[in-house]
């Protein structure tokens, strides 16, 4: 009998350790959650989130403990899940019917994060509309509480869905960090590289020298992850020309649909010179990367700068609590503006048209599940973290921005201050979801220097041209799936305007029309004007979107002539 117990063991052993490692998990799990669940009775929610920065996990246990101060039969427990994994463990909770009351939605590809929003999630326009009784006694009390954030929440609000749909708690800016001590030690610089010229001098300089183990060093530490604050704050906005080419609409900026009918109708093309601009840019920045750079994660490239082997790392105000405890005693870090080129630069100044628009966005958002049992409840916490002083507190222990206005915010974060008037990218090139996965394979082979630009293009164009059309539509299905709503928003607000006392009446009938015309009536004029476009194709006239006819230009002339300022009058009619 020992003998075959002895032989099925042997046979067996690693199924066994397999099956009771699993059993352990599965014990520790079950009796972390019950030493954190209180034994008395009482309302216990989760909330999930990715965010393993220092400060994060103990500020929302701070603020979970002062508000069951203030709530004794109310518990917050965190599941905090590394960014890696999220998605899948995200996706996995909600299919099954297991994810926290509170999460933190993201790391999905958008569309699938759409299909969540009105499958998983409770829609938050009611709630957000109405005053946050947490303002109670400030200057906020009486305030909705979207209009008490500094963006309105509209990072909050989910244009398909024409809801809002989570709840952002952080506001969050990008710049670069470098390593004071090793700039000095290996340039002999004090002050960081404040131009593009400048920058690739010093990143010169960086890589002719090694450790003493014989390493080089490597200007920037990059990562996948990392690429698209290099693109967005400095190659991008070098392709703000093709504003003036491609906005149809008017609205002073370039959607993806406005380029894809520019580039099928022939009006632009991968040969603007701007576009040509911003990829030779990436090809000079990635140069300054480490090898292999874009099959590395986050972690990769922070150890990288950590261990004193890189310079410099772009990264936003998540991780500057994070940099200064790794750094601390060692070296160093300082926060310094991405170095734009100037207007004199010899490659790309006349591409340089202004200093770079600040994309600050709020994040850290939150939504409610329909799962959970106490939505209420769920939701009650989401405003006390999410009021004035409560926002405040929070971000004070992470060290963040607070995405609620008239709150205080760090020294340490004050490099961070927006930049609010600048020129931003156009060339949004991606529709939808097969578009995005083959611009994203040749964009990563040209990142590495596999393929040139020609061969990315050459590539990319057919695929793009025969493939867009019908994501391009399917980005106008979406758009209208909320027309529902859009109809009943705007009738209530035509009846609100209607039944308003004379003082408030005005500004009512302004919302509604604007509503009207922008909601309703441009949304359906812009998508047909955009298909008579691509129905037009290269032949015939195309419109320029910033055109001036020859009898307006030389009206403009004529006044301007004689000194006078310039008002344009309707055809055929003349002022004095």
């Amino acid at each position: 009998m020992s003998k075959s117990i002895g032989s099925f063991l042997k046979k067996h052993s690693a199924l066994i350790v397999v099956g009771a490692t699993f059993l352990w998990s599965g014990l520790s799990i079950l009796s972390s959650r019950r030493a954190e669940t209180p034994s008395k009775d009482g309302v216990v929610l989760r909330i999930g989130h990715w965010q393993l920065e220092a400060g994060v996990r103990s500020g929302f246990n701070a603020m979970a403990e002062a508000y069951h101060k203030l709530h004794p039969n109310v518990t917050i427990i965190q599941d905090a899940v590394p960014e890696g994994t999220y998605g899948q463990w995200m996706s996995t909770q909600l299919m099954g019917g297991t994810a926290p009351d509170m999460l933190e939605a993201g790391k999905v590809p958008y569309n699938v994060l759409l299909g969540y929003y009105n499958r998983y999630f409770l829609p938050m326009t009611s709630v957000v509309n109405q005053p946050n009784p947490y303002n109670k006694g400030g200057s906020m009390e009486d305030v909705p509480w979207r209009k008490t954030y500094k963006d309105s929440m509209r990072s909050g609000y989910i244009e398909e869905l024409q809801e809002y749909m989570q709840i952002p708690l952080s506001q969050f800016g990008v710049r670069v960090f470098y390593n004071k001590d090793l700039l000095k030690r290996l340039t002999g610089r004090e002050i960081p590289p404040r131009d593009y010229r400048e920058f690739l001098e010093v990143c010169r300089k960086i890589r002719s020298q090694a450790s003493e183990n014989g390493k080089p060093y490597v200007p920037v530490a990059g990562s996948g992850y990392h690429m698209w604050m290099w693109d967005g704050y400095m190659a991008d906005p070098l392709t703000y020309g093709a504003l003036r080419h491609l906005d149809f609409n008017r609205d002073a900026s370039v959607g993806n649909d406005e380029l894809y009918v520019g580039f099928k109708t022939g009006r632009i093309n991968f040969g603007f010179p701007a576009f040509e601009a911003k990829y030779r840019m990436i090809r000079q920045l990635t140069e300054q990367f480490q090898s292999g750079f874009t099959g590395l994660g986050r972690d990769e490239a922070v150890f990288l700068f950590a261990q004193q082997q890189a310079v410099f790392i772009s990264t936003g105000t998540w991780d500057v609590g994070s940099l200064h405890e790794q750094a601390r005693g060692v070296f160093e870090v300082g926060i310094m503006e991405f170095p734009f080129p100037t207007p004199d630069d010899p490659e790309f100044g006349k591409f340089a048209e202004g200093p770079v628009y600040d994309k600050t966005f709020t994040g850290f958002a939150f939504v409610v599940t329909r799962t959970c049992k106490h939505p209420e409840v769920a939701i009650d916490f989401l405003r006390f973290v999410g009021s004035q002083k409560g926002n405040e507190e929070l971000n004070r222990m992470i060290g963040w921005i607070p995405a609620i206005k008239d709150t205080q915010v760090a020294p340490m974060l004050e490099p961070f201050n927006p930049q609010l008037q600048g020129i931003f990218g156009c060339m949004p090139i991606t529709l939808g979801g097969e578009t995005i996965i083959k611009w994203t394979q040749l964009s990563s082979l040209y990142q590495v220097n596999q393929i040139s630009y020609p061969q990315l293009t050459a590539e990319f164009l057919p695929f793009y041209l025969e493939h867009g059309e019908d994501e391009w539509a399917e980005l106008y299905r979406n758009r209208r799936r909320g027309m529902v709503r859009d109809e009943q928003l705007i009738a209530g607000m035509r009846d609100m305007a209607g039944a308003s006392p004379a003082d408030a009446s005005s500004t009512r009938w302004i919302k509604y029309r604007q509503l009207t015309t922008n909601r309703l009536i441009n949304r359906d004029l812009n998508a047909a004007f955009l298909r008579n476009q691509l129905e037009a194709g290269g032949a015939g006239h195309v419109a320029v979107p910033y055109e001036f006819s020859p009898e307006v230009i030389a009206a403009v002339k004529a006044r301007l002539d004689r000194g006078r300022p310039v008002e344009l009058v309707a055809p055929g009619k003349e002022r004095d």
